[in-house]
């Protein structure tokens, strides 16, 4: 194992990460949502196949604190981005759902994001496989 560091390419990799945010957040802005709404909704699409999102879910997965997922999802339901249910295995567990408006808005922002993704690929794949232990 080599304990040279290629500051270039780790520089460059985190310049298209960076990159990449910034075109998502601005995709976001022109929705109408802010990045953390923006992501909220693709974290409760993404993770509802492995069963309901609950809010303390939401908080975990977005590495924000209870109580600030508990107002960001008051936010979203106020915008009829999403709705609350309760858990009937457990009343004290609250679920989000999407709204046929976040499940538009999230697949109109996916798209962009998706294909700005395409486009920087090859890209990062490069990097990435500089990052590689021979």
């Amino acid at each position: 194992m080599s304990d040279t560091v290629d500051y270039a390419t780790l520089a460059r990799f985190r310049y298209e990460l960076r990159k990449f945010q910034a075109f998502s957040k601005a995709a976001a802005d022109q929705a109408g949502l802010t990045p953390q709404q923006h992501q909220a909704l693709l974290t409760i699409r993404g993770f509802s196949n492995q069963g309901p999102v609950s809010v303390g879910d939401l908080a975990e997965f977005l590495f924000i604190r209870h109580h600030t997922a508990v107002e960001l999802v008051d936010r979203m339901a106020k915008l009829e981005l999403l709705i609350r249910v309760v858990d009937d295995a457990d009343g004290r567990r609250v679920l989000v759902k999407l709204t046929k408006e976040g499940e538009r808005r999230l697949q109109k922002l996916s798209q962009a994001n998706l294909k700005e993704l395409r486009a920087i690929g090859p890209t990062l794949a490069r990097m990435l496989d500089t990052f590689r232990i021979s």
